[in-house]
């Protein structure tokens, strides 16, 4: 073989190499959203820490016309873990309206109490025997404050320890302003969130808009960034106006003042598409992004948030296997009557049926846990009211039935999708 042509056989070799070697895997990053820790928190943190990198804490919260609240986390938890820590303070959107002034007032000067409380919380928090690598400011501000909002950075970064990096949260409605480049410009690394409460259809995440918004950030910042996804479920209700009015997710429902209870819904983040979603910009390898920092961490407890078992499926990118079926039980006091459940197995939360159908003929049945009773052409059913998860591994019971058969062998039930 002519050396020529041994160079370009070598060069096709390094190329189809180059073309099928896997895109490289973004670390793993965690909130830990939680005003109040309790032991099964530290038990998640135990269980999640060979799979994150940094943890991502609540650390304290101003909202509008309220007081400072800080809070306390278990720092032998946190220390025990060994990974570096980011505390985040949640500012209220309104930041930059004076107290007791009129709606829409606004002050460019930032506020130096606040300032001094986030300067003194990164200096207690060191005091703990956890690594503190950042202090993260999440601050859903309108875009037309983005410019007050660069000046408190600037002066916050200003009085930090030069060895605390300051990372903020970023919301997609900012690319649509030029003030975004000069607020980057404050900040050692960002955040993008792409979940968001918009209405019912679009849900809690689109992965198209998402990638979408995920490719024009990369093209405003010159730093690091990482993007934020959901792991949670929220219900959410909108008032007659068709605007937000409260939220459910990790606190009770707060109906914002002025709305009556109007239409709500469930809104999920499905794993699977989650899963999906972060293979595909993985894939994207997109200029600067260093990371997820997935919202929430997931507890036994946390009733809209992901399982730890389809937490950890996704996180490892493992393949998802949502094994859902409906079973049916003799009632021991009760002859003829029969409870109905779902059961989730496999390794994936799975979404609730739409339908679930008696295979025998019943005379009366009822539905609990988000299904009621319904009929069509073919007879009862009971019928899904609100979209959920089932968790891995968990029973749902989700209604009853009286039926004519006595024996609990001949009476069984299906799920339709």
């Amino acid at each position: 073989m002519a050396a020529g042509a041994v160079f370009i056989a070598l060069s096709l070799m390094f190329a189809l190499g180059a073309c099928s070697r896997a895109p490289a895997r973004l670390p793993d990053d965690a909130y830990v959203w939680q005003r109040k820790w309790t032991p099964p928190v530290a038990a998640a943190i135990r269980q999640s820490q060979d799979l994150v990198q940094t943890w991502h804490v609540l650390a304290a919260e101003q909202d509008k016309g309220s007081d400072w609240m800080t809070v306390t986390p278990d720092w032998p938890a946190l220390a025990a873990t060994g990974k570096p820590v980011v505390a985040v303070i949640r500012l209220d959107g309104q930041f930059g309206s004076q107290p007791g002034s009129q709606p829409g007032s606004q002050r460019d000067e930032p506020d130096a109490s606040t300032l001094q409380r986030i300067v003194k919380l990164a200096a207690d928090w060191k005091q703990h025997g956890v690594r503190l690598a950042a202090i993260e400011i999440d601050h859903d501000c309108a875009t037309s404050r983005l410019a007050a909002y660069t000046q408190f950075l600037a002066s916050l970064r200003a009085q930090l320890d030069p060895a605390v990096q300051l990372t903020i949260t970023a919301l997609p409605a900012w690319l649509d302003s030029p003030a975004l480049d000069a607020l980057l410009t404050h900040a050692d690394a960002s955040i993008l969130q792409v979940h968001a409460v918009m209405n019912p259809v679009q849900g809690l995440f689109d992965p198209a808009r998402a990638r979408t918004w995920l490719h024009a950030y990369a093209r405003r910042t010159q730093r690091p960034w990482r993007v934020a996804l959901p792991t949670y479920g929220s219900r959410v209700t909108w008032g007659d106006d068709g605007r937000v009015a409260g939220i459910e997710s990790e606190r009770p429902m707060l109906l914002a003042s002025g709305f009556a209870q109007g239409l709500s819904h469930e809104l999920v983040a499905q794993p699977e598409q989650i899963g999906a979603f972060v293979a595909q910009i993985e894939r994207d390898d997109l200029p600067g992004l260093s990371g997820i920092v997935w919202f929430r961490l997931p507890t036994d407890v946390d009733e809209r948030a992901w399982s730890v078992a389809t937490w950890r499926a996704v996180l490892t990118r493992a393949p998802l296997n949502a094994d859902l079926s409906a079973d049916v039980r003799a009632n021991a006091q009760q002859p003829g009557l029969f409870d109905v459940s779902l059961v989730s197995g496999g390794n994936a939360d799975a979404m609730l049926p739409a339908v679930v159908r008696a295979d025998a003929a019943c005379e009366a049945a009822d539905g609990i846990n988000g299904y009621a009773l319904d009929y069509d052409a073919r007879g009862m059913l009971l019928r899904r009211v609100q979209p959920g998860l089932l968790r891995a591994g968990m029973r749902r019971d989700i209604g009853w039935l009286r039926c004519r058969e006595a024996d609990h062998h001949k009476v069984s039930v299906h799920v339709e999708p």
